[in-house]
């Protein structure tokens, strides 16, 4: 039997022997939170010094209280050189977000398709896949879209000579131009018509979900969807009185008028980025699919189901929760390798705040506005993606 005072002893050179470490890393950790601290004050010390020597006032008063003076070429808002810095940053912020959320669906439905045709029983479809993933994946990003902008630059017929293509629309060094629909009383109506089509086709995906639930009888989803989109922007654009009519482009001396327009560098951004990003997303399919069991098949196969059926509710299902992950990280890296837009003249955010930082010397303020939106985007991404992640994720009860 041990004496209690033998064991007292022993715990007491224990806790001794064990706070010896503790207190070391809480006095490491102490010294390099002072470091960083010092090292912070250093750095603004001295930048308030510069500003101050340099006679620029630091903030972000610059944003309302300027005119921009400057036109931007593409705008999805009403913007003119008069307007703000403020609101040139709100046009690049726009343009950035339209590119990266066409480019990132455009790209995740080619990629699918080329990591499908991988793994596909043909032959040829699944080489010249191959030969897909491994010549846009292994070449450098900005020499494709330097690329594709002289391609289209050199290839297409300027204004004079543009002829339509099919009767419809025209293709020029100028740009694509596309038949539209015009408005008489704007575009407000399809808005919250289609917001409203989106919360309905929720609602009545949560309604069949439940009924499901408790019954176990399934509901068609789909059709009802889109039937309640298609019938809430019909009503939206009687309530209004919208007209509606189609516009043709047409020259107008030396311009074209009418329709809608896709600029050289929009055009070259949006298919240099898909391009690149496909092949990415592909490898990624690929994977995801690969590391289904093949029991799994086997099993669907079984029962007689068609391989386009088994790849719709099994495989892909199955795969999509080892897809989601990297598939996040693309996404990210294709938003921000967006800014490359600047090497090809389109005004995106980035872009954009260069110019306000050559004109006003706020170079501090347009690093941090720039930094500050592409974190927020990117961790919405983030978060969006995790939660689809954690929707998906397999639960043992």
């Amino acid at each position: 039997m041990v004496d209690r005072q033998q064991t007292g002893v022993f715990s007491g050179k224990v806790r001794s022997a064990t706070a010896g470490p503790r207190y070391r890393y809480f006095l490491y950790d102490a010294i390099i939170y002072v470091a960083l601290a010092l090292f912070i004050v250093f750095v603004v010390k001295n930048v308030s010094s510069n500003l101050a020597r340099l006679n620029i006032t630091g903030g972000f008063a610059f944003l309302q209280g300027k005119q921009a003076g400057f036109g931007i070429s593409e705008s999805l808002i009403a913007y003119d050189a008069q307007a703000s810095y403020g609101r040139a940053v709100v046009v690049g912020l726009l343009n950035t977000l339209f590119v990266s959320c066409l480019t990132i669906v455009f790209s995740t439905v080619l990629g699918t398709v080329i990591g499908i045709l991988r793994l596909g029983q043909n032959r040829p479809l699944s080489k010249l896949a191959q030969a897909y993933v491994e010549l846009f994946r292994n070449t450098p990003l900005l020499l494709q879209l330097m690329f594709w902008y002289a391609l289209i630059l050199i290839s297409f017929p300027g204004l004079r000579e543009a002829t339509p293509v099919l009767g419809i629309a025209l293709f020029t060094n100028r740009g694509l131009f596309l038949p539209w629909m015009a408005s008489s009383t704007g575009f407000g109506w399809f808005y919250v018509g289609t917001a409203a089509g989106i919360l309905a086709a929720f609602a009545w995906r949560w309604i069949c979900r439940q009924r499901q639930q408790r019954t176990g009888s399934q509901m068609p989803v789909f059709l009802p969807s889109v039937a309640a989109v298609a019938l809430l922007l019909i009503l939206s654009k009687v309530y209004s009185g919208t007209e509606l009519s189609l516009e043709w482009p047409k020259q107008a001396g030396f311009r074209i008028v009418g329709g809608l327009s896709l600029s050289p560098e929009l055009a070259t951004l949006i298919i240099g980025l898909t391009l690149y990003t496909s092949a990415l997303i592909g490898e990624i399919v690929r994977s995801g699919i690969s590391s289904v069991q093949k029991g799994q098949i086997e099993a669907a196969r079984a029962l007689g189901l068609h391989e386009f059926t088994i790849l719709r509710l099994v495989i892909l299902p199955l795969a999509i929760r080892a897809i989601v992950p990297p598939l996040t990280s693309q996404y990210l890296s294709l938003m921000k390798n967006s800014s490359l837009a600047v090497a090809i003249g389109y005004p995106d955010l980035a872009s954009i705040i260069n110019t306000i930082i050559n004109q006003t010397g706020q170079a501090i303020e347009g690093i941090g506005i720039l930094m500050g939106t592409y974190l927020i985007i990117s961790l919405g991404i983030s978060l969006a993606l995790n939660l689809f992640n954690k929707r998906m994720a397999l639960v043992q009860r």
